[in-house]
């Protein structure tokens, strides 16, 4: 069984832009979206990713925290434009910045549209408590803050947060 281990972070200014060695534009969209998740309705999200010729199906289990089930499928390009465009409740758009920190990679998503604004880090990790780089500008954790998960941008995109949502005032909140 594929596993993500995976933790989420606020950024601190754009430090991080002098060291981005690569980026691309992503536009994703989900089967199975966060309504469904909500309602319990659904045990996993469905997206489909489009990535300059690459594209892909992605499940993921609906748990909230750093750790879930996770399955990965290539599929082509024309089938993932006909997905987003007829079958997705929404299309998220953004732009993923790899940084590469002492041999570790953060993935920085900076979204378009209704989320410009939001820019938040990624890490991929092999072990829930493993080490990993802190830069000065990776800021505060929101890993359990099911707001920044991409399945809930597209239903509640940063342009509707409140101040306190957009600032992570709050303590951890429920799937």
């Amino acid at each position: 069984m594929g596993v993500e281990i995976e933790r989420k972070f606020l950024l601190r200014g754009d430090g991080w832009r002098a060291q981005a060695g690569s980026s691309e534009r992503i536009a994703q969209g989900y089967l199975v979206g966060a309504e469904a998740l909500r309602a319990g309705l659904a045990r996993a999200s469905v997206r489909v990713r489009l990535a300059g010729e690459r594209a892909w199906l992605n499940i993921k289990s609906a748990e909230l925290g750093i750790q879930r089930a996770e399955f990965e499928y290539p599929i082509p390009v024309a089938d993932a434009e006909a997905l987003l465009a007829r079958l997705c409740g929404g299309v998220l758009e953004k732009f993923r910045h790899l940084v590469t920190v002492d041999g570790v990679t953060f993935e920085i998503d900076e979204f378009l549209g209704d989320n410009a604004g939001l820019v938040v880090a990624e890490v991929e990790l092999d072990a829930p408590d493993a080490p990993f780089p802190r830069p000065a500008w990776l800021g505060r954790e929101v890993s359990a803050l099911a707001r920044y998960y991409n399945v809930n941008l597209i239903e509640h995109p940063y342009a509707r947060w409140t101040a306190a949502e957009r600032a992570a005032d709050d303590a951890e909140e429920q799937a």
